[in-house]
């Protein structure tokens, strides 16, 4: 751990994530658009906002948040994206402004993996005569032909998209990450020590006033 280490090193090579990488790259989608955020904001290319999508919404991961905390979380995500974090915000914003492109990027990629005989992409399995459709429902759809396929893939897109719509609209999810105040480690270690002198505190008087109820106590019994 002298030197920095590779992200690479540490996802397996046969994790999603090379695939996803892979596939996107060669995708032609000239309709993808660029980030426009204010002058000093990061910018991020649109074709890994894409595959970060992809590869989080085909691990039933939908909500912009989440996605967000997953680049600094998950290793796989994190080697995806550089080991760079976009906000819930531009995570938000790129989906709304590239729904269209992102729908056919997903049919694209699952149609090759349907061709190169990948099984299984996430929680979206895929073996040419089955499809685990919905990530959180786990739907299974038959097809009685080969032709049905693109169709229902197309299906099943629009309602990964439509699920990752909900979660940004919700926008109620439980937060577990640390009040602002206390993000700093400096400032946490400050409000620990001053939680655990409040706690102390608490003690002393509590026990304090116990010793005082046991006298008292003892006086009254004393005078029956």
């Amino acid at each position: 751990m002298m030197l920095p280490p590779s992200l690479k090193d540490w996802v397996a090579e046969d994790d999603m994530v090379h695939f996803v990488l892979e596939a996107v790259e060669g995708m032609h989608l000239p309709q993808l658009k660029l980030n426009r955020r204010g002058s000093g904001s990061a910018q991020y290319p649109p074709q890994m906002m894409l595959a970060l999508l992809i590869y989080c919404y085909a691990n039933g991961i939908f909500s912009s948040r989440k996605i967000e905390r997953a680049t600094w979380r998950d290793v796989s995500v994190r080697y995806l994206t550089g080991d760079t974090h976009p906000d819930h915000d531009m995570i938000c914003s790129f989906r709304k402004d590239n729904s269209k492109a992102i729908q056919e990027a997903f049919r694209q990629l699952l149609l090759l993996a349907h061709e190169l005989k990948v099984v299984k992409l996430g929680t979206i399995s895929v073996d040419g005569t089955q499809i685990k459709a919905n990530a959180s429902k786990h739907k299974n759809v038959r097809y009685e032909r080969a032709g049905a396929l693109e169709k229902q893939l197309e299906a099943d897109i629009a309602e990964l998209m439509s699920e990752a719509e909900a979660a940004d609209e919700a926008g109620d999810e439980e937060d577990d990450r640390l009040p602002r105040e206390l993000a700093r480690r400096e400032a946490l270690r400050e409000k620990m020590a001053q939680a655990r002198r409040d706690m102390e505190e608490r003690a002393h008087r509590e026990e304090a006033e116990r010793q005082e109820r046991e006298q008292r106590n003892w006086k009254s019994r004393r005078k029956r």
